[in-house]
């Protein structure tokens, strides 16, 4: 999710062009980030002790970990961990664009500071958001600590993620009272604890979201995309209820339904997180112990 932000971040401040992301995200599906740059990343080596290891190398039958622990560089602890983090999706950009030549590391540092800066983000969110945990990312875009929003909102991002698309990344959630859009899949449920959640947007962008969870390549019309929409909608909720009831919290969830034609949605609180997906945009809504109207 944070390589998909800061490429967004990088295309705003001019450093990259779309071509340039788009190379970086195809090498880095085939790249795993090499372990001096998660060091230096997770701030456990300098820029200098990294680049000396790596010189080292070429004239060592050795690997970089040995050679930084040899140095004092890195503990065993430490090279376990940088081993575990290898596959980071965000780090494997990083390299990506290391490899490619657009912009240097220590450039790339600069650009997560400034990033960092900007909004407001504390160490311990860079670290979530850097790990790739949906469940502990998605929190930091949450406008609220209602534990039962937390934990909505993170089994519909990590489901998107495993269902739709894996190259999900949402943005600031926000508190709304109505909303409007070109189309709008909801579902109700209720017993031990009341919800309505509902994804919304523009058609093409539903659609694409739709094609993508169905493996369908052709859905033409509105109503099978907001179809779809609310069989994926239905299968988060199952889930969420399925794990609610190991709490002996009893969920009974109601039929989902879609709407055309620029539905209104209403309530006293909506909360709202903008999810990117599929090279496009849609709305995640969830309105708890409450109820949405929509006209």
């Amino acid at each position: 999710m944070f390589d998909r932000l800061i490429g967004v971040y990088l295309l705003e401040q001019g450093l990259l062009d779309k071509n340039q992301i788009a190379e970086a995200y195809r090498l880095q599906e085939s790249n795993r980030a090499k372990l001096g740059v998660i060091a230096v990343s997770e701030k456990l080596m300098s820029i200098a002790q990294a680049e000396q290891v790596n010189a080292m190398q070429a004239s060592m039958d050795k690997r970089f970990g040995d050679i930084a622990v040899e140095r004092g560089y890195l503990s065993e602890t430490q090279v376990s961990r940088l081993l575990e983090l290898q596959g980071n999706s965000y780090l494997a950009f990083i390299q990506a664009i290391v490899d490619l030549g657009y912009l240097s590391m220590e450039k790339l540092r600069e650009v997560e500071e400034d990033y960092q800066v900007l909004h407001g983000f504390t160490e311990s969110d860079m670290s979530a958001l850097k790990s790739g945990d949906v469940e502990r990312i998605v929190p930091i875009f949450l406008a609220t600590e209602d534990p039962v929003y937390r934990a909505m909102f993170s089994m519909g991002i990590k489901n998107m993620y495993r269902l739709v698309d894996n190259h999900i990344f949402v943005g600031k959630a926000y508190k709304v009272s109505t909303i409007k859009d070109e189309v709008l899949g909801v579902q109700k449920f209720h017993g031990d604890q009341k919800a309505v959640v509902a994804i919304s947007g523009k058609y093409e962008d539903v659609q694409r979201m739709a094609i993508a969870y169905t493996k369908e390549e052709f859905i033409e019309t509105k109503e099978d995309a907001l179809d779809a929409i609310c069989e994926l909608i239905n299968c988060i909720n199952g889930l969420y209820a399925t794990e609610q009831s190991r709490n002996d919290t009893r969920i009974e969830l109601e039929p989902p339904n879609f709407y055309v034609s620029f539905p209104e949605a209403s309530c006293e609180e909506i909360m709202v997180m903008p999810i990117y997906i599929c090279g496009g945009e849609v709305k995640y809504l969830i309105a708890i112990s409450k109820d949405i109207e929509v006209k």
